[in-house]
């Protein structure tokens, strides 16, 4: 961090000159937003079945009444006790704007492949409201680039190949058309499911930042928001 000290006059200087940057980032934003909105999209024949606290739903019944579908494909393998705490930090940013989203046509769910009650029980644990079903059995997960088979090289985010790679995260969206069809749009792995962190966005802002590069590794400060210690109390 440097810790450079300035007049008022000086600092607002700074400040314009940073705002002129920020605006030309954020037309560049936008502008690749509407590039990623403007793919072309492929429909899903394949069938998957996923389970639910509502019973078994196909691809097609996990929009509900809405016409577009956000999955974020949450670490959770079939044989562990708990998420993992990456996508948990993450899912604490989902947990309050599944109303919001509604509002737009939009359902937004996490799915896993451990089983369901595994799923429910540490939803319950995490204090989230959001839906979460599990793709135990079906292809959904490996088919998406999120789940490695044993002995096999996973291709992720399109151009890394991991062997054995095991549960990797990412997010696909989903469009459902008026006849049933299901059509894949998006996906986005790695640094591109960055823009979902809220957290990430306000720690930006800060003088510190991300306060990271000395850590052995990206978020090894990350713990399950439960196992945190307490923080002091603000005097007032």
């Amino acid at each position: 961090m440097n810790a450079v000290t300035a007049s008022p006059a000086e600092w607002l200087k700074a400040r314009l000159d940073l705002l002129a940057e920020e605006k030309a980032f954020t037309q560049a934003r936008e502008a690749l937003a509407a590039k990623r909105r403007a793919l072309p999209r492929y429909k899903i024949d394949k069938a998957y079945l996923f389970q639910t606290i509502d019973g078994p739903k196909t691809l097609a019944g996990l929009f509900g009444s809405h016409s577009q579908l956000i999955v974020y494909h949450f670490m959770f393998g079939p044989d562990w006790e708990q998420g993992c705490k990456s996508c948990s930090f993450w899912a604490d940013t989902f947990n309050g704007i599944t109303a919001h989203l509604n509002q737009r046509d939009v359902t937004l769910l996490c799915v896993s492949s451990a089983p369901l009650h595994k799923l429910l029980a540490f939803r319950k644990r995490m204090g989230w409201q959001f839906d979460w079903v599990s793709s135990e059995g079906p292809d959904f997960n490996h088919d998406f680039g999120v789940t490695g088979r044993p002995g096999e090289t996973l291709i992720y985010n399109y151009d890394k190949s991991i062997q054995d790679a095991g549960e990797m995260p990412g997010l696909s969206v989903f469009t459902r058309t008026e006849d049933g069809g299901v059509f894949h749009t998006y996906s986005c792995y790695a640094r591109g499911l960055d823009m979902l962190n809220a957290a990430y966005h306000f720690l930006d802002l800060v003088p510190k930042g991300r306060d990271e590069d000395s850590s052995p590794y990206t978020m090894s400060w990350v713990k399950l928001h439960d196992l945190y210690e307490p923080a002091e109390e603000i005097s007032r």
